[in-house]
């Protein structure tokens, strides 16, 4: 049973689009590629350790910045194991100024709205304090549930790049600079729509490989959760399961 820290959307009285210096430039051609292949993944919040395998596996991948913020994605949300089974923790976020439902993730505001950084932190200490890792990253990782960032895209960026740091893999991670059209990725393996905490389509490169959890005797092994639950239970060996 799944259960859910969640207070998606308050409104947004403040909107300003987002400037990000220093991210990247714009998708190369083949000829400007390196390493094996280049992947398009959405922006993840703790992304579940399938999306950090295509960080770790490809030559370039880019996140994207322009396609339409989707509710009850990875986007705003991570699932963690706990006592009680699986649980999402979900970052809200503030409604568009013209009370509409879409928005650029590129421009989707982070709501302060029901002391959520507090009850994600809460929720992790609770579910991994007696994980083998979970001390050793707490220093972190806490910076996160304390600090106040804007924007959605930013905060997620920072997060790969200190999960990256914490896993010891030095991917070639860049932002896209416009929407890339599905039928524009023949050279680009696209899994936007494939990496989702709802009806996942299939993905043939991916395969979890079982690592000890703290629930496991309870639950069995429960696949591709957060990153934090690999890194919280396997600590630097977590590379070896991506």
């Amino acid at each position: 049973m799944e259960t859910e820290v969640n207070n998606e959307t308050s409104n947004n009285t403040n909107p300003h689009p987002l400037h990000s210096e220093g991210l990247g430039a714009a998708i190369p051609s083949r000829q400007e590629r390196f390493g094996e292949g280049s992947a398009l993944l959405s922006s993840a919040y703790f992304a579940p350790i399938q999306w950090y395998q295509k960080l770790n596996r490809y030559g370039v991948c880019y996140i994207e910045r322009f396609d339409s913020f989707i509710k009850q994605t990875y986007r705003n949300r991570c699932v963690i194991a706990t006592t009680n089974g699986l649980q999402s923790l979900t970052v809200p976020i503030e409604r568009p100024n013209d009370g509409s439902n879409h928005q650029l993730m590129r421009d989707v505001r982070i709501s302060d709205h029901g002391a959520w950084r507090h009850l994600h932190w809460n929720a992790l200490a609770s579910a991994y304090g007696e994980s083998p890792f979970f001390e050793f990253y707490a220093d972190d990782l806490h910076p996160f549930f304390e600090r106040r960032w804007t924007y959605l895209y930013d905060f997620n960026w920072e997060i790969t790049l200190k999960v990256c740091e914490l896993l010891d893999i030095q991917p070639n991670i860049k932002p896209t600079e416009d929407y890339i059209q599905e039928e524009n990725v023949d050279e680009i393996d696209d899994f936007r729509s494939i990496i989702r905490p709802k009806h996942p389509l299939p993905d043939a490169s991916f395969a979890p490989k079982p690592y000890y959890q703290v629930y496991k005797d309870k639950y069995g092994f429960q696949p591709n959760l957060s990153i934090l639950d690999l890194l919280f239970n396997e600590g630097n060996e977590a590379v070896l399961f991506l």
